[in-house]
């Protein structure tokens, strides 16, 4: 079961309001994405823990509907 780049974005917009996110969709599938976030939730915080609060924000999809997600993530 794929998921759609654009439910993607929403989860992560759901979660950081401010977020600038741009998804790709790598192999043209849908179960193959790269993301890059900035938000300013994430600043203080280590790129562990920013892709931690990434992951978190989708839901448990990770691994189902969304097999691999290549993250970046920044602050302003």
């Amino acid at each position: 079961m794929a998921m759609a780049a654009e439910d993607i974005e929403r989860l992560i917009k759901a979660r950081f309001p401010d977020a600038r996110v741009e998804i790709q969709d790598l192999a043209g599938d849908g179960d193959h994405y790269a993301a890059t976030v900035v938000s300013e939730a994430f600043r203080g915080k280590s790129r562990v823990e920013q892709h931690k609060m990434v992951y978190e924000a989708l839901e448990g999809q990770m691994g189902g509907a969304l097999h691999a997600l290549a993250l970046r993530t920044a602050a302003p």
